[in-house]
């Protein structure tokens, strides 16, 4: 008897391989964006997406204000084109991030996903400052 996880049979390994060595390419996730900040090694513009109401509640220390809606060629004027954006939101329940990521790759504009958004960075045990918003 079968369970539902392997029901449908797994990828073979090259495909899998492939598969997550290009997810890599969309997204991070919390440690890795932590241990940037913190180790004032961050080579990438960390863009909180959400309302600006939820950014002065509490954001990532180092993120911008830039919510999805908002992104376009003029906003990101300042930035060279080569910089990389790292977009967040609330958590896996938001698709924000999702389009803050359409809106920047269409513009040209390399992004990858934070994963987990503040959800996952405050069960990594990691903190919020909260503060006027800094908006492009």
């Amino acid at each position: 008897m079968s369970s539902a996880v392997s029901r449908v049979p797994a990828a073979n390994s090259q495909d899998a391989l492939n598969h997550f060595q290009n997810l890599l390419s969309f997204e991070t996730d919390c440690w890795d964006v932590h241990h940037a900040v913190s180790q004032n090694r961050k080579d990438f513009v960390l863009l909180d997406v959400r309302g600006e109401e939820a950014y002065k509640n509490g954001h990532i220390q180092t993120a911008e204000s830039l919510p999805y809606s908002r992104i376009n060629k003029d906003k990101l004027s300042e930035y060279p084109s080569d910089t990389l954006f790292v977009v967040y939101c609330a958590g896996p329940h938001c698709n924000a991030t999702e389009k803050a990521a359409i809106r920047l790759a269409t513009l040209n504009r390399p992004v990858k996903k934070m994963i987990g958004g503040i959800t996952g960075w405050l069960d990594e045990g990691f903190t919020l400052i909260q503060e006027t918003a800094k908006s492009i």
